[in-house]
């Protein structure tokens, strides 16, 4: 089915008569195959979002000066016309924009924009500010002629779109310009001068900004700057279907550490998953910005002392963060819901709920007591890992000592007995020996709920190719994880590696056997893929890589709820 014409959101300037908008824009976006529809400056922040969520990519456009005090500034003597009205609007677009992954582009005034609302800065007036201004940059000539050059950054997105040029010719009318691009842009050219004439993501996020007004060439039947509209309708139909996907699939996370995060404090716990705390990566406003249904919230304990004393202390732990899941969730109980296996999560998806699931990680939880695992069953959880970093009771670890040769006798009797009350066995931070030992001896799939490819990163804890074509034929599935160690040796990963990653256990495994289990507050998280608010942005990266909408589906949920309910003896 052909994919339809993605919505292009333009923002409008603001005239005698209210929002005006120059057609340049409108037919650039129509010409480019896109259907564009107008922006009004308003401050309802409601009805901005409202309007987000129906877009799928927006052009902040030309126009006055921004209002310095909005910025924390002063006026220098040569500002000049401002709107303020337009400018808190569309800081706030930028803002909004960027958390839920909507392809941008700004044009001269809309490049500064973006650059000010995600943490750059700009010039009040070049000639005053910027030392190296020495050319015109307000020109005098038609707006459709260029009026100086460009130089085009090497190996930026900026290149790409102009098939490798190193230069090109602008046109340009502005005194304003970004002085520093923040934490999230890179400068992708600059003026013979040394002005920043382009920026762009440097997190691989469809995002670009030029200080030209390359719909004043279309105007005039000028097809030279045609190919920066043409990529944002591409980057804008590829975001629209990563929303269809999203929103006819269940986008299920396999595993995040958030409870590491809560305190004795109840309502500072409540309050931090449901507002946009910076405290952590998971929480309802990001998982409703990255449009994600379901996340696997694990009861977390480091591997401790083996004594009676500690096995209390490790069990009591378990239970206060179960507890803590289960407060978080009822106390938002108007977004949120408990969730047990796919049904739970569907009926909740059609309710407008995010689904929680509960897991424990580390079976130091249930010490040598294996009666706990019927106690933590009807705690709720879905899966248990058997280990973490150190051997216990239960199997060697992938950064143990080897003590058991794989599973115990303890474990072998651990695996029947989760086998029994459904509860999926999950292998991530184990040692191979006991890998191999839990796959032999279980009767439903095993899963690694966040694991990496040793083939692409040596570490003990990603599993090897051997290990991945064992899995999938034993119908488990392998979650693909962010910790930056085991997607890069250097540790310097993005989002690129972790789909680098995933491409690579579908090529080992099959795509029916993989999926992505984040590791979020767990020091999992890259550039691309930080928080929850970034996971369509994983989908979408998913697209260009030429996977199908029916694969994306397997991988952003549906294997893993095939091997979950597998393990509960039902079916899908």
């Amino acid at each position: 089915m052909k994919p339809k014409q993605p919505l292009v959101g333009i923002t409008g300037n603001y005239g005698d008569k209210g929002c005006e908008l120059a057609e340049g824009y409108y037919l650039s976006v129509l010409q480019a195959g896109g259907t564009p529809v107008a922006i009004p400056p308003y401050s309802n922040k409601e009805a901005l979002l409202t309007l987000l969520d129906k877009l799928d990519g927006i052009i902040f456009s030309g126009g006055g000066d921004i209002n310095p005090l909005l910025l924390g500034e002063e006026p220098l003597p040569q500002l000049r016309s401002v709107c303020p009205q337009r400018d808190e609007a569309e800081l706030t677009l930028a803002r909004e924009a960027y958390r839920r992954q909507i392809p941008m582009l700004g044009i001269c005034r809309g490049i500064q924009i973006m650059a000010a609302a995600l943490g750059g800065k700009n010039y009040q007036d070049i000639y005053v500010q910027g030392k190296g201004a020495t050319i015109k940059h307000s020109q005098d000539m038609p707006r459709h002629s260029a009026s100086h050059t460009v130089n085009i950054t090497e190996g930026s997105l900026l290149q790409h779109i102009f098939g490798g040029k190193q230069t090109l010719a602008v046109n340009s009318f502005h005194h304003q310009a970004v002085c520093e691009t923040g934490p999230h842009l890179s400068i992708s050219a600059t003026s013979p001068d040394g002005i920043i004439e382009a920026i762009e993501s440097n997190q691989h996020k469809a995002l670009l900004g030029v200080q030209w007004h390359p719909e004043c060439f279309t105007l005039a039947a000028d097809q030279s700057m045609m190919p920066i509209f043409q990529w944002l309708t591409s980057q804008a139909t590829i975001y629209s279907q990563a929303k269809h996907i999203h929103r006819t699939s269940i986008i299920l996370d396999s595993h995040c550490d958030t409870p590491m995060f809560f305190k004795d404090d109840n309502q500072k716990n409540i309050q931090m998953f449901g507002t946009r705390s910076d405290e952590v990566l998971v929480n309802l406003p990001k998982m409703t910005e990255g449009r994600l249904d379901a996340s696997i919230m694990v009861a977390y304990l480091p591997q401790g002392e083996r004594n009676e004393t500690a096995y209390q202390e490790a069990r009591k732990k378990a239970d206060t963060l179960l507890t803590q899941i289960d407060n978080i969730v009822q106390a938002n109980s108007q977004y949120a819901g408990l969730a047990q296996n796919r049904n739970d999560i569907l009926q909740l998806k059609a309710e407008g709920k995010k689904a929680i699931l509960k897991g424990i990680e580390n079976g130091y939880a249930i010490g040598r007591d294996i009666s706990l695992l019927q106690h933590f069953k009807q705690r709720g959880i879905v899966y248990m890992t058997l280990c973490h970093n150190g051997d216990n009771d239960i199997c060697d670890s992938a950064k143990g000592n080897a003590e058991h040769g794989g599973l115990s006798t303890l474990g072998r009797e651990v695996v029947a007995e989760m086998n029994r009350l459904g509860i999926l066995i999950d292998m991530s931070h184990s040692a191979e020996t006991s890998f191999y030992d839990a796959l032999e001896l279980s009767k439903a799939p095993i899963v690694c709920s966040h694991s990496s490819a040793r083939a692409l990163c040596e570490h003990p804890r990603n599993l090897t190719d051997n290990q991945m074509r064992a899995l999938a034929k034993k119908d488990g599935v392998a979650q693909i994880t962010l910790y930056p160690g085991f997607l890069r040796n250097s540790g310097q990963a993005t989002i690129i590696d972790a789909v680098d990653h995933l491409v690579h256990a579908a090529k080992i495994m099959g795509v029916e056997h993989v999926g992505l289990g984040t590791d979020f507050d767990g020091d999992g998280g890259v550039p691309g893929l930080a928080d929850a608010s970034e996971i369509i942005n994983f989908t979408r990266h998913l697209l260009l890589r030429h996977f199908t909408e029916q694969d994306i589906r397997l991988i952003m949920g549906e294997n893993f709820l095939r091997a979950m309910t597998l393990c509960n003896n039902t079916i899908i």
